[in-house]
């Protein structure tokens, strides 16, 4: 078992203990407790093994009692309390949690990020590639990000709290992993979210799948193959990132001509036509 070396910042772990550890003091009962949208903490009082576990998103883990350990591909980590790492979407794992010696429990809160804020930018091809490499998913501690986490776990679970804080609470933490090779599991999105994305960037652009594809790391059939399996196809989100281009462009008091270009349409009429199929309604009375 390759340990995730704690010791080597125990201040900060000491930290994010005495931070994050009153969240969960009123509900420390078995199971797992909802703490907002994405915000759990996962209890038991006995040595718990899981086999062939699969999450449905990507997710932060910090271990407030006892110890975790994981098994992931041919890579196994053992993680005490005050450690942070990074688990993958639908990737088999065993997990072994182990209780406190002490008090006889296993806490562990886990953030989960089932999608990318706005800002936050998905995995380039190099990326991809070097986050397969990396051995280790365990993130090292820093006063940054010991301070964003706490933040954002306080906050979402905090009802008073309003959605936009925990949304940007949850973007400061994204921004702070998102250059750390051992959270690449968070920013990898399904091949559609990347089109997706890139075409975002600049919807006006005349986008090929020779080019996009160029971009993401893929042949251009290779591209239109995972796109199928996906249940779609590049002309089906390029319209869609174009019209919902033009839809900001129009929300934002632009004219109907001005967002016809922001959205790559050299014709008004043809963004016209294109617009009504999507949004039931006419982009008129703007000139």
């Amino acid at each position: 078992m390759n340990l995730f070396i704690r010791d080597r910042f125990p201040d900060l772990s000491r930290r994010l203990l005495d931070r994050l550890r009153p969240v969960v003091s009123g509900r420390l009962d078995r199971g797992m407790h909802p703490y907002g949208g994405q915000l759990f903490a996962y209890c038991c009082f006995d040595r718990e093994r899981m086999t062939a576990l699969q999450l449905d998103c990507p997710m932060i883990c910090i271990v407030l009692y006892g110890q975790k350990d994981v098994w992931l591909g041919d890579r196994a980590q053992s993680f005490p309390a005050g450690s942070v790492f990074v688990l993958p979407a639908g990737v088999p794992m065993d997990v072994l949690n182990i209780p406190d010696e002490m008090n006889g429990l296993y806490v562990a809160l886990r953030l989960d990020v089932p999608s990318l804020p706005e800002g936050i930018t998905p995995l380039s091809a190099a990326e991809r590639l070097e986050g397969r490499a990396v051995g280790s998913f365990g993130v090292p501690l820093g006063e940054d990000l010991v301070e964003a986490l706490c933040h954002a776990a306080t906050s979402i679970a905090d009802e008073s709290t309003g959605e936009t804080i925990k949304r940007l609470r949850m973007t400061e933490v994204l921004a702070l992993l998102r250059p750390l090779p051992q959270a690449r599991a968070l920013f990898r999105q399904s091949v559609a979210e990347e089109v997706a994305w890139l075409i975002a960037t600049a919807p006006s652009e005349q986008w090929s799948v020779a080019e996009v594809a160029r971009e993401l790391g893929f042949g251009a059939s290779t591209l239109r193959r995972r796109l199928s399996v996906e249940g779609t196809s590049f002309r089906t989100i390029l319209r869609r990132e174009r019209l919902r281009a033009g839809h900001n462009a129009l929300a934002a008091g632009a004219s109907s001509l001005a967002a016809a270009e922001a959205a790559g349409y050299s014709s008004r009429s043809h963004f016209s036509r294109r617009f009504r199929e999507s949004f039931g309604t006419s982009p008129s009375g703007r000139r």
